[in-house]
């Protein structure tokens, strides 16, 4: 390949994810319809932003900054009309622990290095492998987040400084001794309150904002009745910062990069889950996977320069997007537009908000996560999915989200495996010479005695390879095995090389084997590991049965077990 070649191909790859003039071109249908959607998303987003800003460490003004910058970029170049991004709970998670060991300038830096991942990402064309992930995965998935959404927000409402650590489990229990001892009522008061009637609302009016409604209710309570134990938010700056590199620490890439590389994991995972969930919610829409890569990459590298945290798709807010109408981009623009407005002339409203209420707000979005139905159905379906769904959830509980996507990738993969394996036979079928009525049934018992068949069913591969070589091994004292392989679906190295071992070990015993149907497909794995040399020995490959079969007589005629008068005048063609 030529430098030219090569960097034609490459200005080909980037120009596939770019955003098209297509794309743009659907924002000028329904623009009001959009525009209300849009209003819709931004009182809803509003109080979460606060919400995962203030849990992932950083304070309000990171996640209203991240709603701002990272949802508009992403809105302009992501591949899907109807997502809504943002700070989420899933990446708060992930983010707690890197703010407690590098500080907030380690946080930036991984979200930009997060953003070059997910753009190369794009470029790679990884979003196509998003399909591979198990069902069971995501819902797992999806109820530990929701666990851990919830148990980060014990301390603000129960009113209590959040106690040190990184373990969620520890911090909430270390709240909970710390509220025994010193109650505070007024704050576990605002974020109950402020959960049921977000819950309720939720179940009434599906598509109307209580969140917002209840999180103002709660704020001027506390200011007209002096509630001094609900403790508010705190000052916001004016406006956003101007973009800025100087958090950037160069020396700390080699130590940041596993985070980071967490961070771009759990970015395109959330991202890619949430657009297909809104392809789902719509008739007639579709995601590109690769663009809305390269749109959250793009989102994450500049979002930080703006004292934003690391940004993904957001479900709750896409789904609402979605249900309030949304058919284009200008949805998501305006979601980001009227949070810019709210920074800049709200601020000091905002900063009075109390911690309790935005505990009471992420409560509830945790418990709306969980599908009970999804989980039942998951739980019922079979027993690997259960274990599968039960494994992720604790291991994101307990270790963290991308180890917990791991686990219950490489755990539904291996029952996969087991699964499939598990459907593999080698069966003996019934010894039938070529053609019904030459031989007399004194002659058919003869054939009988020393020929035995076997059709193999199914995948011949790694997981299963070995058992089959167990039952060949084990044949009786025959002088010919036929092996019937076109109904072989896959043949691996594996089970090439345990096939080669089981003519081998046949042919020290003095019988010779047979094959028919081999398939092309099969042929270059037999090849390279010597296998099919060995089968083609003294031209024991055939195409189909009845050649193998007369093959087989001829091999007896010639041992002197048949005499030669027995051989057949013609071969009757049968299926493979």
């Amino acid at each position: 390949m030529t430098v030219d070649t090569a960097l034609t191909a490459v200005l080909g790859r980037v120009r596939s994810v770019l955003p098209a003039r297509a794309d743009y071109a659907v924002m000028a249908r329904s623009p009001r319809r959009n525009l209300l959607a849009g209003l819709t998303v931004a009182i809803v987003a509003l109080p979460l932003a606060l919400g995962f800003g203030v849990s992932s460490g950083l304070g309000a003004e990171a996640g209203l900054a991240t709603a701002v910058v990272a949802g508009a970029l992403a809105a302009l170049f992501g591949g899907s009309n109807l997502q809504v991004s943002g700070p989420t709970g899933a990446m708060t998670v992930v983010l707690v622990p890197i703010v407690a060991q590098y500080g907030p300038g380690g946080v930036l830096t991984v979200a930009l290095m997060a953003g070059v991942l997910l753009v190369g990402l794009a470029l790679l064309r990884a979003g196509q492998y998003m399909r591979y992930v198990p069902a069971p995965v995501v819902e797992g998935f999806t109820l530990g987040i929701a666990c851990v959404i919830g148990l980060q927000q014990i301390p603000n409402a129960l009113g209590v400084d959040k106690p040190e650590g990184e373990k969620v489990l520890l911090v909430a229990g270390r709240a909970v001794v710390e509220f025994v001892a010193f109650p505070n009522w007024t704050a576990i008061g605002l974020s109950v309150g402020v959960a049921a009637v977000m819950l309720a609302g939720a179940r009434w009016k599906p598509t109307v904002p209580f969140s917002i409604a209840a999180v103002i209710a709660t704020t001027v309570m506390a200011q007209l009745f002096h509630l001094n134990a609900a403790a508010p938010i705190g000052d916001l700056p004016p406006g956003l910062p101007a973009p800025s590199l100087a958090f950037l620490d160069v020396s700390a890439f080699g130590s940041l990069l596993a985070p980071a590389v967490a961070v771009a994991a759990l970015a395109a995972l959330e991202s890619l889950l949430s657009a297909t969930v809104a392809d789902g919610m719509t008739v007639g829409q579709q995601h590109d996977p690769d663009k809305e890569l390269f749109g959250q990459g793009i989102a994450n590298l500049v979002a930080p320069m703006f004292g934003g945290v690391p940004a993904t798709a957001a479900i709750a807010r896409t789904a609402v997007n979605v249900r309030t109408g949304a058919s284009s981009r200008l949805a998501a623009l305006t979601h980001a537009a009227v949070l810019a407005v709210i920074v800049f002339a709200a601020a000091p409203l905002v900063s009075k908000i109390p911690l309790a209420a935005l505990a009471g707000v992420l409560l509830a979005t945790a418990i709306r996560m969980v599908e009970v139905g999804s989980l039942r159905a998951m739980a019922k379906a079979t027993r690997s999915d259960a274990v599968v769904l039960v494994l992720t959830a604790a291991a994101t509980l307990v270790l963290d989200l991308v180890y917990a996507v791991i686990i219950g990738l490489v755990v539904a993969g291996a029952l996969a495996l087991k699964a499939v394996a598990s459907q593999a036979r080698m069966e003996q079928v019934d010894f039938r010479p070529d053609v019904p009525g030459e031989h007399s049934d004194e002659e058919h018992a003869l054939l009988a005695e020393h020929i035995v068949a076997y059709r193999i069913d199914g995948p011949l591969f790694f997981a299963g390879a070995h058992r089959f070589l167990l039952e060949l091994s084990e044949v009786a004292d025959v002088k010919v095995v036929i092996l019937r392989m076109a109904r072989v679906t896959t043949l691996d190295a594996t089970g090439a090389l345990v096939l080669k071992d089981a003519v081998e070990k046949l042919n020290r015993r003095g019988i010779a084997v047979m094959t028919s149907g081999i398939r092309p497909g099969q042929r270059q794995a037999l090849d390279a590991v010597g296998a099919l040399e060995l089968l083609r020995l003294e031209g024991r490959e055939y195409t189909t049965t009845p050649e193998a079969i007369a093959g087989a007589r001829k091999h007896l005629e010639q041992a002197g077990l048949l005499p030669l008068k027995h051989r057949p005048h013609r071969i009757r063609k049968a299926a493979r």
